[in-house]
């Protein structure tokens, strides 16, 4: 007999292990989602003005060539391309991304800070943090203008509790010599990294993906479906309505601290490591206004502390269908924050005034929807021994049938694009299933 898959989340890993588990034929399992919606992080909102946002800045790439497949099956040539323009707001001026790329853009004394801190770069493999990993690889200028502040402000955290193994593909790294040649030529790299191009839906913002899945996955899905306890032993899981599930495995894309804390009998230090997991939280501020709006730009980053948002995106460019109609534009801030929730209106307010000072808006009587919405968990954070406590937590779960996949379930950031979270859905199934072995989660 076929063994009862219960899947926790139906955001983009949930959705990838349904796809395949459906792909294969397999008819026995259940997804449950806490939300009356699918997509998790990748659901969109319209708000009552007719403005649609995203949960952030998200933009459609793929490392993958099974995500690209279901992505064009499933969109059917609904989607939209776009050349990344992406820049840094600093300084008063626009510099091309990456920053430490194209300091060319800075005021020459910034230039001449960054150039000497290049200049005087003394290798460190042992660097304890990232901290010590962004002066070892970039000097003092590049760090003092955008890497550390931006980082601060984006993870809510001091970088020095931050572990440096995230980075991956994430940070462009430059040398002294070919700073220098960028400068010389006044030539600009802005076509680095793997989102340079980008997919994205054309109607229903990220959310349009994510809805796609629906008719395919509704027969097994329950909505409004929240955990609220997990008996191991006998493989029981507990609704918050009251209704017990039983199962053979489980899949769980939930926050994994969250999860364990659901387990009726857990160790320990089982539960200690979870407890140390850390992660920000975001607040979305979209505000739609009336008039042209910059008609190229994607979005922009914001390091310096008198912006109370950390990215802009222009999200009207990813597609018109996000406004009411023509003759409006939308742009849409993401606010990080650790613990205390920001108080509503003064973040509005205090998005407006940045977006003004930076001169993305010109007058508030342009104004036609103020959105917001706070989202608890953005960002898993990778901290010092971050995976240490992991490998504690996975080898536990595992050993009780149970596979913890996904932006949070895994808890790595470095894997937590959609692609990799979609990914990390269908392989699982694939090891549950016939033994194949994982190649995004490790």
């Amino acid at each position: 007999m076929e063994k009862k898959i219960l899947i926790v989340g139906a955001g983009p890993t949930g959705l990838g292990a349904a796809y395949r588990l459906r792909e294969l034929g397999y008819q026995n399992f259940t997804i449950i989602e806490r939300n009356s919606y699918i997509g998790g992080l990748s659901a969109s909102f319209k708000d009552e003005k007719g403005f649609t946002w995203d949960i952030g800045g998200h933009v459609i790439h793929s490392h993958f060539e099974y995500f690209d497949k279901v992505f064009y099956q499933l969109l059917k040539g609904n989607y939209l391309k776009h050349l990344r323009d992406c820049h840094i707001w600093i300084l008063n001026r626009f510099v091309p991304y990456p920053f430490q790329n194209n300091i060319r853009h800075l005021p020459q004394k910034a230039i001449n800070e960054c150039l000497a801190g290049l200049k005087k770069l003394k290798a460190n493999k042992n660097s304890r943090n990232f901290h010590e990993w962004v002066l070892s690889t970039f000097g003092k200028g590049i760090a003092k203008y955008f890497m550390l502040p931006y980082n601060q402000k984006v993870w809510s955290i001091d970088p020095k509790k931050m572990d440096k193994h995230w980075i991956a593909e994430r940070v462009s790294v430059i040398d002294y010599q070919e700073e220098l040649k960028n400068i010389n030529e006044n030539k600009d790299e802005t076509n680095w990294g793997p989102n340079n191009y980008f997919l994205f839906p054309e109607k229903g913002g990220t959310g349009g993906f994510a809805d796609a899945f629906y008719p395919l996955i509704k027969k097994y899905l329950k909505l409004d479906s929240k955990l609220k306890s997990l008996d191991l032993d006998n493989k029981v899981a507990v609704l918050e309505t009251g209704e017990i599930l039983k199962y053979d495995v489980l899949i769980n894309t939930s926050p994994l601290d969250v999860f364990v804390q659901a387990i009726i009998k857990v160790p320990r230090k089982i539960r200690a490591a979870a407890k140390k997991l850390a992660h920000n939280n975001v607040c979305i501020v979209g505000i739609g206004l009336k008039g042209a709006g910059n008609k190229k730009r994607s979005w922009t980053y914001f390091p310096e502390k008198e912006y109370p948002f950390y990215r802009v995106t222009h999200f009207s460019n990813y597609s018109p269908s996000h406004t009411p109609g023509r003759g409006y534009f939308s742009l849409m801030s993401e606010i990080s924050y650790a613990l205390k929730k920001p108080i509503r209106k003064e973040i509005i307010d205090g998005t407006i005034k940045g977006l003004k000072l930076a001169g993305f808006i010109s007058s508030r009587d342009t104004i036609v929807s103020r959105y917001i919405r706070f989202e608890e968990y953005a960002y898993p954070i990778p901290t010092l021994k971050r995976d240490e406590n992991l490998k504690e937590i996975f080898s536990f779960l595992e050993e009780n049938g149970i596979y913890s996949r996904g932006r949070f379930g895994a808890y790595k950031y470095e894997i937590g694009n959609m692609d990799h979270a979609f990914m990390q859905g269908v392989e699982v199934v694939d090891r549950i299933l016939v033994g194949k072995k994982e190649t995004v989660f490790r």
